[in-house]
């Protein structure tokens, strides 16, 4: 009888162990790659990574890649070093991700980085959700048409120019199992003049799942639409 009472004991502590341990570990989620906007930083995703965390997420599972200057806007574009930053990132969260997939979501010019981030990783289909948040993957009318555009890093061939190089290499190409665009028809950046870029609002994202229009701000799509944002990465 007492040997009997000990092997149930054991057992339970090694439950119990075993849930103590998975607790720690955090649920087996798909790591998260968050990708801040052309001269934003990181904090842009404190609001997503709060609402991430009070959803069973660590840490541990939430990259953000750091990249562009801080202070010159104009000159930031998708270059090499930029996308080198985000590929690092989608690398280290393939490795580490218990799931085999991870989840993207960018913001602004961050779309776009990751679009071709992923390309060049040939990423796709380590993707499950992709998500854009004021992107513009058809390019800016603030920036012209390649290759009568702004003169600025940020508006040239490896820039935001409508037509431009980098705009062609990331049309209508897959980004994950499921896509999806966060957009505004106020948008402050993204719809100077128009947010229409050939019949299309350029925050759109080419064979998305769906579309999300909100009432805000560039910024406040990224800050402020934390809940779906959390709801399409989880589905």
């Amino acid at each position: 009888m007492f040997q009997k009472l000990f092997s149930v004991s054991r057992f339970l502590l090694g439950a119990t162990l075993l849930v103590c341990a998975a607790s720690s570990h955090g649920a087996c989620l798909d790591n998260v790659v968050l990708v801040h906007g052309n001269a934003d930083s990181p904090a842009r995703w404190n609001n997503t990574v709060s609402t991430l965390k009070s959803r069973g997420y660590l840490d541990s599972q939430l990259f953000l890649p750091n990249w562009g200057s801080k202070t010159n806007a104009g000159a930031n574009d998708h270059n090499s070093v930029n996308t080198g930053v985000v590929k690092s990132a989608l690398q280290a969260a393939v490795a580490s991700s218990c799931t085999g997939m991870i989840d993207v979501i960018g913001h602004s010019m961050g779309v776009t980085l990751a679009m071709k981030a992923i390309n060049e990783l040939a990423y796709a289909g380590r993707v499950n959700s992709f998500i854009g948040v004021a992107g513009a993957q058809h390019g800016l009318n603030s920036c012209g048409v390649y290759p009568f555009n702004v003169a600025s890093p940020t508006c040239g061939a490896n820039g935001l120019s409508i037509d431009s190089p980098l705009i062609q290499s990331v049309r209508g190409k897959r980004y994950g199992a499921k896509m999806y665009s966060i957009k505004s028809w106020i948008d402050e950046i993204v719809c100077i003049g128009s947010c229409y870029v050939y019949g299309s609002h350029t925050s759109n994202v080419d064979s998305q799942n769906a579309s999300y229009d909100y009432a805000l701000g560039h910024f406040g799509l990224a800050t402020s639409t934390t809940s779906k944002q959390s709801d399409l990465i989880m589905n």
